[in-house]
């Protein structure tokens, strides 16, 4: 079936997708290079030209891929399947990559707005999640990973109110123009809690200073918590892909055989 075909074509050839992703990367270095001001004057045509030929492709397999859709869909009917695609995250990213181009044709906007829309073309970065096995792993990783590190963010959160709470009523006599309010406070405690450590914002007093080094302190463990968290869950996928390498099945019996390298 030439639909099948076709669709095999655009999601399993590597001819295609180091195409695709290359002309993925092109356009996120001709956005950087377009931001020089010298680069987009002398070059400005150059950059039109390749933006257009950029859409055309990405929209072309935009309607390819949502013509397709169907096949990649078990349940329901050709139509169900279709708007399955368009609300899924590759649609949406798809779309969201050609856009952009498209809708200055059919409406008018301020400039302001227009450069606005012109960065929505970085998102063409995020079409590489569908090609990059890397980036896969990775978003399998955040998945698996996701309950821990929601308690982590969670305590995290509880831990800047704390502490960015407790500073303002410590620092705001001394400091009233810089912790101002609690808001002010926040950005205080989240600098400090990651120990970065800006130094636009500091507690002067003695009580401030002893607050902002336990702070300091205990934000080296939180910040090092989401590390091992994902490292963790990252080694154990890792070993997951590499024992399901070594397994094969039996074209006979159809049993999954443990190969050694």
């Amino acid at each position: 079936m030439l639909k099948s075909k076709i669709h095999k074509f655009i999601t399993q050839n590597p001819i295609f997708l180091k195409f695709i992703y290359g002309i993925i990367i092109l356009n996120v270095l001709s956005v950087v290079l377009s931001s020089y001001k010298e680069i987009h004057h002398q070059y400005e045509t150059h950059f039109n030209y390749f933006e257009l030929v950029s859409i055309i492709i990405f929209s072309l397999e935009y309607i390819i891929r949502f013509w397709t859709s169907d096949i990649e869909y078990k349940t329901g009917t050709p139509i169900t399947k279709r708007i399955k695609f368009f609300f899924s995250t590759v649609g949406l990213i798809d779309l969201f990559a050609i856009l952009p181009f498209y809708l200055p044709l059919f409406f008018v906007f301020d400039l302001r707005v227009l450069r606005i829309l012109r960065l929505f073309r970085l998102l063409r970065i995020f079409k590489l999640g569908r090609l990059s096995k890397s980036l896969k792993i990775i978003t399998n990783v955040l998945k698996e990973s996701k309950s821990e590190l929601s308690i982590t963010l969670f305590v995290t959160f509880i831990l800047l109110t704390l502490s960015s709470t407790l500073m303002y009523y410590v620092e705001n006599e001394a400091q009233p123009e810089k912790f101002k309010n609690i808001g002010q406070s926040f950005w205080w405690a989240v600098s400090t809690l990651t120990t970065v450590g800006y130094g636009d914002v500091y507690p002067i007093t003695g009580i401030g200073k002893v607050l902002s080094s336990i702070v300091a302190l205990i934000g080296i463990g939180f910040v090092a918590l989401p590390t091992a968290i994902i490292s963790s869950a990252f080694i154990n996928n890792m070993q997951k892909n590499k024992q399901g390498k070594n397994e094969c099945e039996c074209p006979n019996c159809g049993v999954k055989v443990t190969t050694k390298d």
